[in-house]
This record gives structure tokens, sequence and C-alpha cells, in this order.
């Protein structure tokens, strides 16, 4: 197996050890995705949708630089801080998986930072390679 680290460009230095995403035999798993500046700081404090938008845009970026689109995406999951936000996240979600949906779950849990209000994780198959 053949494994290789996705930086998208313009990306910034992670709070933790780990890449954006990681390709494998075709298939990438893109890491929890925080709706993070490139300096690791929370934007649109208290706005779910515009964060969901942010991540999901981040997540664009990285399933692109490995060679694939959002139709791709076979699989998310999804972490939010507080169901009231579960509409506005959907609403913005559907934007972005308008075709044919991915399987996802869909949890409530502390994020790493008190301000986010989501995280995303994917997995999509962008081909052999």
């Amino acid at each position: 197996m053949s494994k290789k680290a996705i930086i998208p460009a313009g990306t910034g230095t992670p709070i933790a050890p780990f890449v954006p995403g990681s390709l494998a035999d075709g298939i990438l798993y893109v890491s929890g995705t925080l709706p993070f500046d490139r300096d690791n700081n929370v934007v649109h404090v208290g706005d779910a949708a515009a964060q969901t938008r942010h991540v999901l845009e981040t997540i664009k970026g990285v399933v692109e630089t490995a060679g694939g689109s959002l139709d791709d995406v076979t699989f998310n999951m999804i972490m939010l801080r507080d169901w009231a936000d579960y509409a506005a996240i959907n609403a913005v979600y559907a934007e972005y998986f308008a075709g044919e949906k991915p399987a996802r779950y869909c949890i409530q849990c502390g994020l790493v930072k008190p301000d986010a209000l989501i995280e995303i994780a994917s997995i999509a198959h962008v081909g052999r390679g």
C-alpha cells in the first residue's frame, strides 16, 4: 500500500500531529476539520451555518488537491456541539451534497475549541494511485 499526505496550498500548521488528508490506494481520509483559519483561530463565532460552510470548503480543498470532487465523498462523520444547530448545519450540508448523498453519522460532543460549533471528517474514493 502506498500512502500520500494531502496538504492543500495555504494550509496552516495543524494544532496536533496530523495532516489534512491521507490518500491510500485511491481512498482519501480527510481529518476532522474544524472552522479554523490558517492560524487555528475559530472563524464565524456563533454562526453554525457559516462555520459549516467554512468546514465544507476546507474539505472540498483537500478532496480537490487529491484529484477528486465532493461527488467522490462516500462518508461523513459530523460532530456538533449543540443539537440546536442541527437544522442550520443540514441546510448548508445539503447545498454541498445536492445529488446522491454520502452516508454519514452525526453526534453531539465537546469540540477542541469552545467556539467551534462543528467538526466534519470525510472519506472519499478518488481513484487508484
